[in-house]
Formats: structure tokens, sequence, C-alpha cells
């Protein structure tokens, strides 16, 4: 049992003509096998949070913790976030030219690990995967994300996230730019790996994606902090009230 435990985080964003605070004191424990929304309008700090606890330089903490199996998260280098169990599905994966998605794949579990995978085992959880994904076999002689649709650069991110096996993931609005189909073959990823122990604090600003994944707990984002917080009938509110009495004119509905 793994527990990601994030206590009065503030965090800021700024340059040298003057610094915002977009975290205003965050509490929220995510443990392994459970699935946590987090919902809320635009601008209300979703992805800052996901970025900070992963480790972007862009954020800077000012104040809380967050841990992990009660080790310091913010002490972290971002590769040792990682080892340590924490995964970060980017809303805008990155594409990286030059680096095939089948080395980037095994140099990553090789870090995480401690040791490279042994390559018949490895090759076979790649193929396994990839099916399961609906990728096909040639995405792994391409360069990572280059020329990748919207929902294939979604798909390789679950796929990091299937044969990662990390204690935490973490989706930031991993539902955005994906149709139908994508949403579908996405969501059932996700849920193999919540099957399998990992614990997923999901990002998202619509309820759509919570057809197809069941969250255990919601969240309500607004304004840098939850302002409430329920079971999967407060998403079912969302949907049918929006956020208009957070103090926004924006509804949570597809």
């Amino acid at each position: 049992m793994s527990t990601l435990e994030i206590r009065d985080l503030h965090v800021t964003v700024g340059d040298a003509e003057g610094t915002t605070e977009i975290l205003k004191g965050v509490d929220l424990t995510v443990s392994s096998g459970e699935t946590h929304a987090i919902m809320g309008p635009n601008g209300s700090g979703k992805s800052t949070l996901a970025y900070s606890i992963a480790g972007h330089p862009k954020y800077t903490v000012t104040g809380g913790t967050v841990t992990l199996d009660g080790a310091d998260v913010l002490a972290m280098t971002v590769d040792e976030r990682a080892r340590a169990g924490l995964f970060l599905a980017m809303q805008y994966p990155v594409e990286v030219p030059g680096v095939s998605v089948s080395n980037f794949l095994r140099t990553a579990a090789t870090a995480v690990r401690g040791e490279a995978p042994k390559l018949r085992t490895w090759v076979k959880e790649v193929n396994t995967s990839m099916a399961e994904l609906e990728m096909d076999k040639a995405f792994a002689d391409r360069s990572v994300n280059e020329g990748f649709s919207g929902g294939e650069k979604k798909r390789h991110e679950i796929l990091q996230l299937e044969l990662l096996q990390p204690k935490i993931a973490i989706l930031d609005e991993t539902d955005s730019g994906l149709d139908v189909d994508a949403l579908r073959v996405v969501s059932a990823g996700v849920n193999r790996a919540r099957e399998g122990g990992i614990g997923t604090l999901l990002i998202t600003h619509y309820t759509r994606i919570l057809n197809y994944i069941h969250p255990d707990f919601v969240h309500v984002f607004f304004d840098g902090r939850i302002a409430e917080s329920g079971g999967p009938e407060l998403a079912q509110k969302l949907e049918t009230e929006g956020y208009h009495r957070f103090g926004v004119n924006e509804t949570a509905s597809a």
C-alpha cells in the first residue's frame, strides 16, 4: 500500500516582474488502488498541482508538504520522484525527434526498475500493452510523439503508465483532444492500471471521461484549493449544475 499525502501546499509562479500564488493550501491523500478525480474550471490550479508534484521548475513551492510513503517528495529531483513511484501523463506531450519509442520506453523502464528488463520478456510486455491500446507495432520505431495525432500521443502516455507501473499516477487532462474511440481505449488502460493497484489522480475539466473511469472520490478545485469533495455523485451534480455556485460562469458538461 502506497500513499501520496499533500498537506497545505502553496505554490507560486512568476518571473522578474513578480509572482502570483496559484495554489493556496491544498490538502489531498491518494492511496493505492484509489481514483481521485480533480475537476474545476480553467485557471483554477489543477495543472499547477500536477506539475508541482512532478517537480516542474516553473513552479515554486512556498509552503506545505508532499510525501510519498513518508518520503519528502519536494526534496527529490524530478528523476528521483519518478524512480520513487510518481508518474505524470501530460496534457500536451512533447515531441522528442531522433529518439525512438522503443528506446525511450526501455531506457525509462531501466531507470525506474534499476536494471534493464530482459529483452524477450520486455518485447512481450510492450507488444501486449500496445495491442490492448490498439496501437500499431510500427509506432515502436517512430520518434517519440513526432507526427503523432492527439489520440496517439495520449495512448503513448498510457502505454508508459502500463509499462512503468508507478505507485501513483497523475493524469493531467488525458481526455482532452480525444474522440470517442480513443477515449474508450485510453480509459480502459487507466482502469487496468487501477486494477493493478496504482493510485490515480485524474485531472479533468469535463465529466465525459468519468463515464469510463469511475472515481472513488471527486474534488472540486477552485481558486487554488479544493472547494468541495465527495463521491461520484458530486461529478453528476457538476454535470447538471456546472460551477456556478463556485463563482464562475462555466459548465462541466462536454
